[in-house]
């Protein structure tokens, strides 16, 4: 399975990817700001969602708005 960012780049687990939109947090008032870097990021079952800490708490991301750095 190929995981890939917004701009079709292939990633990898332990790879480091950027926000590339304001992302509501669901269940929380809290917004992931654009820019934000998440770093030591991991693959998961599905080819559109990966897991990566932001803000000190594990989070699952959808590769739709990342950029790979």
């Amino acid at each position: 399975m190929e995981v890939k960012d917004s701009n079709g780049n292939i990633l990898n687990a332990g790879d480091s990817i950027t926000v590339i939109k304001d992302l509501k947090v669901k269940g929380s008032s809290s917004v992931i700001k654009r820019g934000t870097v998440v770093k030591n990021i991991r693959l998961t079952d599905d080819e559109k969602e990966i897991e990566g800490k932001v803000e000190k708490t594990v989070m699952v991301l959808k590769t739709e708005f990342i950029k790979k750095m």
